[in-house]
């Protein structure tokens, strides 16, 4: 047999998955040359600390990303997704609360947990489990949780961490019930035929024994690797500048005090970018200054749940109502964690 007839057709589908992931990146192929140009005009010393730290960022990120995508792509060629469905299906009442408390628990940031929730949506996960899972992620884990009671005491990181399961089970039910009246179908914007192929075809965990199979993993994973690749580039690069010339402390000194402070806070935060951990000094901060606690708290989670740097790299994977959705959840969220601190303070 040529080796050609079985070499290329392999390479053509390589090729055209590749396609595929940089017409989907082609904006943020663009954007990220572009950005670093721009900032390197105005100071090239944070062009060069942008571009320190988004590598950084990137190597940090590097085992979850590889991970996800060769979930990713196993599940696509292993036809798993249909099977995760119908484990699921049915389940959600137990599956949205133990997603709550696995993201809460889990050390995954804004921007690093966006290739988890790719590999989850491609292997079929309903969106409710994800989404609690998605929402609950950045907001809490256990180192998290021991620094934010040093810092901030014992109660308030309660609040926090009761705050973070909290949103998640808000993010899991409420998109339940959406999607019970019709909504929310298909969230992946970026399931290509490949991906509904692999929903509807039978399950086969040892897929490299099939060449058709191999052929779809090495597809999937080129086309999910590039594509997540290039927007969490730029995500970083955002985030880089963020941090720089918005910082946090900055946004803080706004929000005032008393219950409209809530409200400010958790809108400041939605697109402000609040790492979890830098989140605990600046907050402390805030509360020498005369912050509420509800008012801390809804910041927190409003600007650990989503940023502009994480919107960036959510926005292209998921369809808009999906990511629309993703957004009221966190304002959503923020407001009612800090409104319930408040009254019980």
């Amino acid at each position: 047999m040529n080796p050609a007839a079985t070499v290329l057709p392999h390479a053509r589908r390589i090729g055209r998955a590749t396609g595929r992931a940089l017409v989907q990146a082609d904006r943020a192929l663009w954007a990220i040359p572009l950005t670093l140009l721009a900032t390197a005009l105005i100071s090239r010393q944070q062009a060069a600390d942008s571009l320190r730290f988004t590598v950084e960022s990137l190597l940090a990120l590097a085992p979850f990303l590889a991970l996800s995508i060769l979930f990713a792509a196993w599940s696509r060629a292993s036809g798993v997704a249909s099977l995760a469905a119908k484990v699921f299906a049915g389940r959600l009442a137990l599956v949205v609360p133990v997603a709550a408390l696995f993201g809460a628990i889990s050390p995954f940031c804004s921007c690093g947990v966006v290739p988890v929730v790719a590999a989850l949506l491609a292997a079929g996960t309903p969106l409710p489990g994800v989404m609690a899972f998605w929402l609950a992620s950045p907001l809490m884990d256990p180192e998290m949780f021991v620094l934010t009671a040093g810092e901030l005491g014992t109660p308030f990181a309660l609040a926090r961490l009761a705050g973070a399961i909290g949103v998640g089970l808000l993010a899991g039910y409420g998109t339940w019930g959406l999607e019970r009246f019709g909504a929310l179908q298909l969230p992946l914007r970026t399931c290509t035929r490949a991906c509904h192929t692999a929903l509807s075809g039978t399950a086969r965990f040892a897929f490299w024994v099939e060449p058709e199979r191999r052929r779809e993993f090495t597809s999937a994973a080129v086309e999910v690797g590039g594509y997540l690749a290039v927007w969490l580039t730029l995500a970083f690069v955002l985030e880089s500048l963020m941090l720089a010339w918005i910082p946090a402390d900055a946004i803080g000194s706004l929000l005032g005090e008393g219950w409209a402070s809530v409200s400010l806070a958790a809108l400041l935060g939605v697109p402000a970018y609040l790492n979890g951990y830098a989140a605990i000094p600046t907050v402390a901060g805030l509360f020498e200054l005369g912050l509420p606690q509800g008012a801390g708290l809804a910041f927190m989670i409003a600007g650990g749940a989503t940023s502009i740097p994480a919107a960036m790299a959510v926005y292209p994977l998921v369809r808009f109502r999906v990511f629309a959705w993703y957004l009221t959840l966190a304002l959503v969220g923020a407001l009612a964690a800090g409104f319930v601190l408040t009254a019980v303070s």
